[in-house]
Parts: structure tokens; sequence; C-alpha cells
């Protein structure tokens, strides 16, 4: 067990690298300031076996001032030192002071670890250099073919789609709740390709007006309309030999959806104002957050264009469908917000289960983004309960009322007694509620899975509705 001194001027912060490193097995004393440091090396003057300080330390003396003291004081004394301000000048500064490394803030805790590691065991063999990069890989374990996360078993059986489907050339068909990560899905079957080192292109369907949807799509020629001033390409010529990406596929207009049948069918493409076809060589794959099939069915959607783009169907699993890999995702962020604030993160305790049980109508993109909201609302880096958005600690406490209501015991509900019309009515609305808010309040979704119609639903939540005076 290796005894360290830690310096820096937030207390969180201090409380976090504390925890890391004490989980290596190391012993810890936190200080917050150059002067308190160094009141410890001076009465403890071999207590310690590494000096890890941050370079601004607030008021007084800074960390270069006390990297400077320190191996005065302990010439032998390793001292590593990090900073949210680095430059290639500050820290060749550093190490000419007589810094044993250097790291720059944000970091990963598992690189200031491996730092750590490093200056402790300079003499370290082949072997433990091989364990410590196979520890490396497997912190990156959980990142799957450049950005998809997560170990569940409805992810690792997608991992597995997506490999067989790469080596394939047939258009597929991605499905998926808004935020389940379908592009990066798409990514993923493009990077596997051999089709990898050929362009990726990306549209969404819903962001353009049909008529300009169209010129993105197939390109036009020079004064073809108002505003044309030159020849364009579209993007199916831009992505030959490549992949197309085509999100919110659902949204396109009847009248496009024959041009881009017929483009997928005969593999040529027409641009707008000409009368040359030209070949193109374009796997395209498609994105939607409703059902194809469905539209399809109704009339909105061409069967025949539907059967083109889902040769291959691969299905997003929403986040709840995956709740074991929210902690792996949560860190995930962690990291990122860490990295773009310049100081690490943590959780306090309590947060996770919140975060765990909440439904998560938005999927990863709505957990990203609490995130980011309690990264930014917190103090010092630990994040509360109450730093979380509002809806999330809603539902959290609609949650648990629900959960006391339903355990409630007789003996408890004749402390004061209510009519049995009244106590139905109360258990009935109570377990109503409980399903809105696990469908994140789409009554659409709740009325069915309840098996009454949303005009039930809404006279129910809202009081309107009277029992069968057949059962009172």
């Amino acid at each position: 067990m290796s005894r360290i001194l830690l310096v820096d001027d937030e207390p969180n912060i201090l409380k976090v690298l504390g925890i890391a490193l004490a989980n290596d097995g190391h012993s810890t004393t936190a200080v917050l300031t150059a002067e308190e440091a160094l009141h410890h090396l001076a009465g403890e003057p071999f207590a310690f076996d590494l000096l890890l300080t941050d370079v601004r330390l607030g008021a007084g003396m800074d960390g270069l001032a006390l990297l400077q003291e320190a191996v005065q004081r302990r010439p032998n004394l390793p001292v590593l030192v990090m900073t949210a301000y680095g430059t290639i000048e500050l820290a060749v500064e550093a190490m000419k002071l007589g810094a044993s490394d250097f790291i720059r803030k944000p970091f990963k805790l598992a690189e200031l670890q491996r730092a750590v590691a490093t200056i402790l065991a300079p003499t370290a063999t082949a072997t433990a250099q091989e364990e410590a990069t196979a520890t490396a890989q497997e912190a990156t374990a959980t990142l799957h073919h450049g950005r998809l996360i997560g170990e569940s078993p409805v992810m690792r059986q997608l991992y597995e789609r997506l490999e067989k489907v790469a080596k394939s050339d047939a258009n597929v068909l991605i499905e998926g709740e808004s935020g389940t990560g379908k592009e990066l899905a798409a990514r993923a079957i493009h990077q596997l390709s051999r089709r990898r080192q050929a362009p990726w292109i990306a549209l969404n369907c819903a962001a353009l007006p049909a008529n300009l949807l169209e010129s993105e799509m197939f390109g036009h020629a020079a004064g073809a309309f108002t505003g044309a001033t030159h020849r364009k390409d579209g993007l199916f010529l831009a992505a030959n030999h490549g992949t197309l990406f085509l999100d919110e596929i659902g949204t396109l207009e009847f009248g496009l959806q024959s041009k881009l049948l017929r483009a997928i069918q005969e593999r040529r493409v027409r641009r707008i104002g000409e009368t040359e076809d030209i070949p193109i060589a374009v796997r395209v794959i498609a994105a939607t957050n409703d059902s194809l099939e469905t539209r399809t069915r109704a009339g909105t959607f061409r069967e025949d264009l539907f059967y083109r783009l889902c040769v291959i169907p691969i299905e997003m699993p929403p986040l709840r469908r995956r709740a074991g890999d929210i902690p792996l995702l949560v860190r995930h962020f962690l990291d990122q917000q860490s990295r773009e604030l310049g100081h690490p993160l943590c959780l306090e305790e309590g947060v996770m289960p919140i975060l765990e049980r909440y439904p998560w109508p938005g999927n990863i993109r709505e957990l990203g983004n609490a995130i980011a909201c309690a990264a930014a609302l917190c103090h010092h880096g630990a994040i509360r309960p109450e730093d979380l958005p509002p809806r999330i600690a809603k539902v959290n406490t609609l949650a648990e009322d629900a959960r006391r209501a339903a355990a409630a015991t007789p003996a408890s509900l004749a402390e004061t007694p209510v009519s049995l019309r009244d106590y139905l009515r109360n258990r009935e609305r109570e377990y109503m509620e409980l399903v809105l808010h696990r469908t994140g309040g789409n009554r659409v979704r709740a009325a069915e899975l309840l098996g009454i119609s949303r005009a039930t639903l809404y006279r129910k939540l809202e009081g309107l509705d009277t029992l069968d005076e057949a059962g009172q």
C-alpha cells in the first residue's frame, strides 16, 4: 500500500480522487492548500510515497511553487502534476522543476490510476505492463463498434446482428423509439462493412420540405428552378460506392417515395431538370421511430418501397428494456461532461437508484441530457438528487408514493375508514397514474397497457367516472 498526499482546492475533487486511489489499495491524505501540504511534508518527511497536486490552488502558493519546495525537501519524492490549464510550455516547466509526470484535466480516473501506478512502480516488468494494457482494454470494453454502449443480453444480440448485416450489401431498415441510437447502429454497419473507406452520408428526411429534399437527394441542373444557378450533385451521387443513411424515412411525402423507389430499384438517379440517368452503387440504410408496416397498411407509405428498404430489419431496444446498461451509460456521460467542464464528476448516494427507476421515454438521448443538466447544476462535481431535471425527481416521488400505497394494510386503512367504492376508486387511480408515469406520460400507450380506451383513461383521471350502479 502506497501513501499519497493529494492537493486540490476543490473538496469534492479530493473526495473523488481519494475514492479512486483507495480502490487501488492506496492510502491518501487530502489537503486544500499548498501550505497544508508543506506542513505535512515538514512534520512527516518520509510519510508519503507520492505527491499529487493541482497547479491552480486558489489564493496562496500554486502547484508549481509547491513542486519546487517539495523537491527541495524530498528530492526522491515523486510528484504528479495535474491541471485544467495545461499547455506544452507548462508541462515542460513542471518537468524541469522535477515533476515525475504531468496529466491534463479533464482526465478519466482510469488514466490517473495508470499514471500513479507507473510512477510508483518505475521498474515494472513486461508482465506488469501487459496487465496494465489488459486493464485499459477492459475499461473501454463497453464501447462497441465505435460508440454503442451496453452489455445487456439484448445489446449483445444487437452487436451480433450488426456484424452479420455488415457483410451484406442489402438495404437495412432500423426501427426504434427516438433516442435509442439508430444512427449509431447505422454507422456501425458502415464501419464494419467493406464500404468503410467509401463515403458515409446522412440525411434527415424530416428536416427539409419535399421540393428541397428532392434536390438534396438527386441533385439538379443549372436553371432547373428559381435559385438553381449551377449544377449540383445530390447525396446519392455523393454517397456513391458508400452508404446513404435516410433518417425519419416515414416522413417522406408520397410523391417523393416513388422517385426514391426508382433510384433504389434501378440503381440510377436523374438530376432535376436533366434527362440522363446516372448509375449508382449505394447501400441505403433507413431509420424510423414509428412502424413503416403500420403506415403501409394505412396507405401513407408505399408497400413496394417498404419491402425495398426493409430487406434486413433491425430493432433498436428502448432503454427501459435494458435497464442494466444504465450505470454504464451514466459513467460514459459523466466522463464526457468531466472532459467538457474540466473537473471530475461523481454521483452522490441515492442518485443511481433514481436513474434506474425512471422509465426514460426519451431513451439514451434523454439520459445524456439529464446528466448534462445535473453536471451543470451540481456543486463541486458531486451530483445530488435535486440536481436532476424536475420531471425525473417527480416520477421517482410518485412511484415511491404508489409503492407505499400498494403496501398499505387493511389495519392501516382502518384508521381512516372509507367506503368500498371510494377505496376502489382511489386504488384504481393510483394504478393508472403509476402506469402513466411508467410510460413517460404517454396516455395512448398507458391506455393500451391498461386495456381501456383513451377516453376512459381521461375520464377516470379527471374524476368524471362513475361506478356501475349494479356493482355497488
